[in-house]
């Protein structure tokens, strides 16, 4: 983490942004550093699996930048000074507006639904580049990555992903926010907003509806049914356990950075299996 810190102070002292208590406001894929009125991205975990880690911060400032010309419900990144990504130390870093958000905030199944509609709508007519192949490009890396770790349960977890690419359903391909999990919706005085585009892609709406029916944050079914013209469930699955999937991999990649989390990857993998 500090040398994430130590970019994001760079890049601040750079702009001439407050950089004498720089605020560490998460360390998990990313860490986030407040830096007065700006928060500054860092990648971290996500840099096990991504070498062009700069490549996807910038697709998340130009969709968020795009979406909050639109009036989304977003996040903005920053305008001054401009948001990058730069680069400080061999990292990339992006700057974000501070918005103070309320940490009692807990979005209700409909609430989210409804923000996420609102999102979705917005992205139909992102006009960007985007990867069209998301998750299951990801999963392979981190499969890459992980034979070590995974065993023979490795190649297990790439016929399944083999077989899932064949199965999704290729309808209502459009711009999707890639990992629309209550998480990543922020109360604020202005209403909930959402963050986090890395992730971003263009694919079936089946993925973002899948990581709302999942999450257990909420009522995931009763947020799914709140959404307008939700698929049925068995439209959802090949998604559902395509996210279940990247979700076993993904635990692993935070064990490598968080041994102590291990244990916890190694019980969602028998799980899984």
């Amino acid at each position: 983490m500090a040398s994430a810190v130590a970019a994001a102070v760079a890049v601040g002292a750079r702009f001439g942004l407050p950089v004498d208590a720089p605020e560490v406001l998460a360390e998990r894929s990313n860490v986030l550093v407040r830096l007065g009125p700006v928060v500054a991205r860092v990648p971290a975990t996500t840099l096990l699996t991504r070498p062009d880690a700069a490549a996807w911060l910038a697709r998340d400032v130009a969709l968020a930048a795009f979406l909050s010309g639109r009036g989304a419900p977003v996040v903005p990144p920053s305008t001054d000074p401009p948001a990058g990504p730069h680069a400080a130390d061999g990292l990339p870093v992006t700057l974000w507006r501070y918005v103070a958000h309320l940490t009692s905030y807990r979005p209700g199944p409909a609430e989210v639904a409804s923000r996420l509609a609102e999102l979705h709508e917005c992205l139909r007519d992102y006009p960007g580049e985007l990867p069209t192949e998301g998750p299951l490009a990801e999963i392979h890396r981190m499969l890459d990555l992980l034979t070590r770790e995974l065993g023979p349960a490795a190649e297990s977890l790439r016929e399944r992903a083999h077989r899932l690419a064949e199965t999704l359903p290729a309808e209502r391909v459009q711009a999707l926010h890639g990992d629309a999990h209550p998480g990543n919706l922020l109360g604020t005085a202005a209403g909930s907003r959402w963050i986090d585009f890395e992730d971003c892609w263009r694919g079936p709406l089946g993925w973002d509806l899948a990581a709302l029916a999942t999450t257990t944050r909420l009522d995931g079914a009763a947020a799914l049914a709140a959404y307008p013209g939700a698929p049925e469930a068995g439209e959802l699955a090949p998604f559902v356990e395509l996210r279940r999937l990247f979700g076993v991999c993904w635990r692993f990649v935070i064990a490598r950075r968080f041994p102590e989390r291990l244990p916890e990857a190694r019980a969602a993998l028998a799980e899984y299996l």
